[in-house]
């Protein structure tokens, strides 16, 4: 299994929302929360709305730059906490689509997608 995972998440009806077919997810929302850290941790990205891209992992990588610590389980999902901006957000289930358990920290790197930067 891999360790560090690729997204594309971007903006669909005023949501931001990502598509993976390796995992039979298509306009898999993030609501919860996590959608406001997505605006914070995108703000400096071109475009961010059209798509970027976001690669995470439940264990360090460099260039890692935001890390989210597990908080407790909540609705079937799990909620995180982002210290640096003292966020909170709900991951849904589609996180078991990634790891066979509740990771006690993700990192996260966002960069703006090829032609975007």
């Amino acid at each position: 299994m891999n360790s560090i995972f690729v997204i594309k998440p971007y903006k669909w009806e005023g949501m931001w929302v990502f598509d993976d077919p390796n995992v039979g997810l298509v306009k898999e929302p993030f609501v919860g929360g996590v959608d406001t850290m997505i605006d914070v941790a995108t703000a400096a990205l071109p475009n961010a709305s059209k798509g970027f891209i976001a690669l995470f992992s439940a264990s360090y990588f460099p260039d890692a730059e935001i890390v989210l610590d597990w908080v407790r389980e909540s609705g079937g999902g799990n909620v995180y906490h982002w210290a640096e901006k003292d966020m909170d957000g709900w991951l849904c289930p589609a996180l078991f689509k990634y790891f066979d358990q509740t990771p006690e920290k993700l990192y996260i790197q966002v960069k703006a997608t090829e032609g975007q930067q």
